[in-house]
């Protein structure tokens, strides 16, 4: 086993035992491989089929699902790989008729497109421990480094591209994109500025599949507005629900309606409440918990269901593994898993629970802050920063992760001084997302702009902010300090740097797989680096 996608990566360096510190084994680290290498052969057979003319609509979905698969802490369930690759394998060998059929190219020399998979669990197993990212002895570690950008780059678009499809949204321009990119590191001819230009293409991309979920969720759900979320429990039977996705979300709240059993967020989810179409049903109450540095406490405390819709979960424990049921893509060994949206298994352990037995006294925190929110207020905005009521804006957020270091982000916002704005998005939010903050005029100096999709909305507000001031994103009053932990983290990064965004603080360390010349390409172009601490980094900033 060797891994390195991740920001807890064993010594910042890849996890090589037999179980990654994600909780991932050596055999679901194989399964994994072998699926993104299957996939990466299917790439290369539908990248032949569009120059004949030839897509498949069925071969795009499925794609996105494969590889959004191996994102960290999505699906850990072996069997579910088996049946991945499985199905990769067939959709690749249906493809390759149909392109045949158009006069296309049908026969390909990589082995990754002729793959035949064993016919057990245990043969998988073994080919994939033979195709993984150190397979290869002689290749480049800088070549290996871009390669891997690129896929944790896809890997990242591909979620974003399954939960907008999800609700409606799709571009061939995604899916043609996402077949390039996989094929392309197949390609052993293309060097260091080859694949430095698909990762900021793969970051352009992601802009547009943001731009997609953005539309999918606001034509499902409306514009989110600002809204007053409580953390305090209410009494009664309960509902805790994690993740990502809104219209798992909104499934729930359907199905729980009238049944006396309240619905919290968790994590991602809490944006939610500020999306109208949701925070409709009464039952829809607050927010629990946070994300990663507590969240094995809270969820073995917590009196009712939990459902995971996405990834961010922890290594489930036995203490709440009974009360624990996963949705969509999200599979663990052992954990209940549930199909079709029938949320029937959940809500009936929900009301065999206790529930919280009173009502309990807790903060409110405000979310609802996207593009349209802020924008709304602009003139505002705008007016407070010519007067100099506003000197500087931050926009912390990201991943969060249980690995020491993060403590970084709390004491930086703590720090942020008073006539300085705040944004924030992610999970990487929790670190600080119930402090008071106060306002500036009004204007509140902690803004919760949304999930790490929204990303889209935070690069939407610093457009709009620049045309205002008539200059440039990277001459706003505006500094961003991100935080990293998965996939979807190093799809926004290379999004912002296809943008042209320079000097971007991020921790709280860098990527394993990049090595030191690739750093430099990075540092020369862009001037990114990492964070120090938040002392040195506000005066580096301010001054």
């Amino acid at each position: 086993m060797f891994c390195f996608q991740c920001e807890q990566t064993l010594k910042g360096e890849g996890c090589s035992k037999k179980v990654g510190v994600c909780g991932k084994t050596e055999e679901v680290a194989a399964l994994q491989d072998l699926l993104i290498y299957a996939t990466k052969g299917l790439a290369q057979v539908a990248v032949a089929g569009r120059k004949a003319g030839v897509t498949d609509a069925g071969v795009n979905r499925f794609t996105n699902k494969a590889v959004f698969a191996t994102l960290t802490n999505v699906d850990f369930d072996p069997d579910r790989f088996f049946e991945l690759i499985n199905q990769t394998v067939a959709l690749r060998d249906n493809l390759k008729k149909k392109v045949a059929k158009a006069g296309g190219a049908s026969e390909f020399a990589h082995p990754a497109a002729n793959l035949i998979p064993e016919s057990t669990l245990d043969g998988m197993i073994a080919q994939g421990a033979s195709v993984g990212i150190k397979s290869d002895s002689d290749k480049n570690a800088d070549i290996l480094a871009l390669q891997e950008l690129l896929v944790y780059g896809i890997k990242g678009l591909a979620a974003y591209a399954d939960h907008a499809q999800i609700l409606g949204q799709e571009d061939e321009g995604v899916y043609a994109f996402v077949h390039e990119g996989l094929a392309a590191t197949l390609d052993g001819s293309l060097g260091v500025d080859d694949l430095v230009g698909l990762a900021l293409k793969c970051g352009e991309v992601n802009l547009k599949a943001m731009e997609l979920l953005d539309a999918g969720n606001t034509g499902a759900y409306g514009h989110p507005v600002p809204t007053k979320v409580p953390l305090g429990p209410k009494a009664g039977k309960a509902i805790l629900v994690s993740g990502h996705d809104l219209k798992d979300l909104e499934a729930i709240l359907k199905q729980t309606e009238g049944k006396g059993i309240n619905v919290y967020t968790h994590g991602e989810m809490l944006p939610c409440h500020g999306y109208p179409e949701l925070k409709k049903y009464s039952h829809f109450y607050g927010h629990y918990g946070t994300a990663w540095q507590n969240q094995r406490k809270e969820f073995a405390e917590f009196p009712g269901a939990i459902i995971m819709t996405t990834n961010c979960i922890q290594k489930p424990q036995d203490t709440y593994a009974d009360n624990l049921f996963t949705a969509g893509l999200v599979g663990w060994p052992g954990i209940a898993h549930i199909d079709n949206q029938d949320f029937t298994p959940a809500i009936e352990k929900a009301l065999t629970m206790p529930g919280f037995a009173e009502d309990a006294a807790g903060k409110q925190v405000m979310t609802g802050f996207a593009r349209n929110a802020v924008l709304g207020v602009a003139p505002a905005v705008i007016e407070a920063v010519k007067n100099k009521a506003i000197r500087h804006f931050f926009l912390v957020g990201g991943c969060d992760g249980a690995k020491p270091g993060r403590s970084y982000y709390t004491e930086f916002v703590e720090k942020v001084p008073d006539d300085c704005v705040v944004l924030t998005l992610a999970c990487g939010k929790f670190r600080f997302f119930d402090k008071d903050l106060g306002d500036i005029g009004g204007i509140p100096r902690l803004l919760d702009v949304g999930q790490c999709n929204d990303a889209y909305s935070a690069i939407q507000i610093a457009v709009a902010l620049a045309g205002a001031f008539d200059c440039g994103v990277n001459d706003l009053p505006l500094s961003m300090i991100l935080s990293w932990y998965e996939q979807k983290a190093c799809a926004i990064l290379l999004t912002l740097l296809h943008l042209g965004i320079r000097d971007i603080r991020l921790g709280p360390s860098l990527p394993a797989f990049i090595t030191p010349n690739v750093l430099n390409v990075l540092v020369e172009n862009f001037n990114i680096m990492p964070i120090g601490t938040p002392d040195e980094d506000l005066q580096a900033i301010l001054g």
